[in-house]
């Protein structure tokens, strides 16, 4: 069923049962909704008493429910993982950034807390750094068009510009600039908000410029009072969305009657104008850094005319990366102290917190997502590069267990990891990765030897792959949440490399 339909609701702070209470009224009224959000203030000072019932399974939450994290020191402990967990049944805590992808296709991008100035920002809080790595990691994803969903507790400044107005609220001074750039970068088809006490929906904005630009979806923005507030201002949005992703072109970029101007483009071209000086230092990032003595073979040529007509005409380049990539061998950030072995389109390097020693990584000199999105040339390098390294590993009595993990990463990352070739054998393994599957509800499916993962998996789709020196695979496809460790900690297990402590890379 593409249609889904989904509540989102202002701030809780606590106030469970006048909530659940009033969702059960409209699903009864109105039939089933799929999830509820959750923006603003979920827990208050009063909270501890109606949710220990939740917490302990006494009650239980009528409806798949996803909050935000704390916007306040004291809300704080009520959110025990940064990275999201569940906190009762049917109440999931999304975690502090990041995209929620749900089993319809629909994606949902959150950020938890209040905007900080400091680096590292309070745990109830985000810093530029933060929004600059949901962008990043978002914008790199190819053909990007935007989101459906977009979460956050604060208001973006200056969102009533050009619109209707948000009574007694002053948008020039309410709200958070980061989430501004934020949305105006994600174009999300619907945002939510709250923290204000007051209920807003402006009218639809663009996302593009009129005559100079193709059409785009618009954007609209509600931000939502308070549960149970004295007032009666609408805590509650009921609304049904069809993933951008399931919808026909035309039909999604459709621009309303009363659409307005987009109310951020002002404030990110003042943005731009104080950043200019900055870009042009930043050009240089693409040439290619690395420090090769001349004895190590041929440097790599960083310009056209030296190259002559040596090289065939290079396939299309690769996306660039939108911000910061530790990965991108061009980049400041690389680790470069670690990088074993350079190739045309590849590199080696050993891994940051490595399982073993040994444990290295095959990354694409390019900016690439995932294997899914490479070109035939790095898919070519890659494949020899997995020779050398079963050869090499085979000297030393071992066999190699390659992995990826599709989700919460930006750059194309195949960790490379040897397992002795006494005590582990193809089977062995195989079965201690479908084992943990199970336990932790993840299908783990064995995918046919010779055929590819290109044929399972499309550009975007997020996935977890593992490949044996065998050319065995699994695959699984990632729906929801998935655990970012999964993969070490299965090869970290007594029953294959037994290095529990080892199982977390930090």
């Amino acid at each position: 069923r593409a249609v889904s339909r989904r509540l989102a609701c202002g701030d809780v702070e606590g106030r469970l049962e006048a909530l659940f209470g009033r969702v059960r009224a409209i699903q009864g009224k109105s039939g089933r909704f799929d999830m509820l959000l959750c923006v603003g203030n979920f827990f208050g000072s009063t909270s501890e008493a109606e949710w220990a019932e939740y917490r302990t399974g006494a009650k239980k939450a009528p409806i798949p429910t996803y909050v935000l994290g704390a916007n306040d020191q004291e809300t704080v402990s009520y959110f025990p993982d940064v990275s999201g967990c569940e906190l009762a049944e049917n109440i999931t805590y999304l975690g502090r950034r990041g995209l929620y992808s749900g089993t319809s296709g629909l994606q949902i991008a959150y950020l938890s807390g209040t905007e900080s100035q400091d680096e590292p920002a309070p745990a109830y809080s985000f810093s530029a750094k933060d929004v600059t790595e949901l962008k990043t990691s978002l914008l790199s994803t190819p053909n990007f068009k935007g989101v459906d969903i977009l979460l956050t507790s604060p208001w973006p400044r200056d969102v009533g510009t050009f619109a209707n107005s948000a009574g007694e609220i002053d948008t020039k001074k309410c709200g958070s600039k980061l989430i501004s750039d934020l949305a105006a970068s994600l174009k999300p088809r619907y945002h939510f908000a709250a923290l204000e006490k007051a209920y807003y929906e402006r009218l639809p904005y663009r996302n593009h410029t009129v005559l100079q630009e193709t059409p785009q979806h618009v954007s609209r923005f509600i931000a939502l009072a308070d549960v149970g507030n004295a007032s009666k201002k609408k805590y509650l949005y009921a609304f049904s969305i069809v993933p951008m992703s399931l919808m026909d072109p035309a039909e999604l970029v459709k621009q309303p009657q009363d659409v307005t101007e987009n109310p951020y483009r002002k404030s990110r071209k003042e943005a731009q104008k104080t950043k200019a000086p900055l870009c042009a230092e930043e050009e240089p990032a693409c040439q290619f850094f690395f420090d090769l003595n001349k004895h190590q073979g041929k440097k790599r040529p960083s310009d056209a005319k030296e190259r002559g007509n040596s090289q065939p005409k290079q396939a299309k380049k690769p996306p660039q990366p939108t911000g910061p990539c530790w990965f991108c061998l061009a980049s400041p950030e690389v680790e470069k102290h670690l990088v074993v072995s350079i190739g045309t389109h590849c590199y080696l390097a050993l891994a940051k917190g490595g399982l073993l020693p040994d444990h290295v990584l095959i990354l694409p000199i390019g900016h690439y997502q995932s294997v899914v999105d490479l070109s035939s040339e790095v898919v070519e390098e890659v494949t020899k590069y997995k020779a050398a390294l079963k050869e090499f590993f085979r000297s030393k009595g071992k066999r190699y267990v390659l992995f990826e993990r599709n989700y919460r990463s930006q750059h194309l990352q195949l960790q490379v990891i040897p397992v002795p070739l006494d005590h582990c054998t193809p089977e062995d393994i195989k079965e201690s990765f479908i084992a943990q599957a199970q336990e932790q509800q993840i299908e783990l499916l064995e995918i046919p030897e010779h055929s590819d993962i290109t044929q399972v998996a499309q550009p975007g789709t997020p996935y977890f792959y593992v490949e044996l020196d065998t050319g065995e695979k699994l695959f699984h496809r990632i729906r929801g949440r998935f655990p970012l460790h999964f993969g070490r900690s299965v090869l970290a297990s007594e029953a294959l490399l037994a290095l529990p402590q080892r199982a977390d890379w930090r």
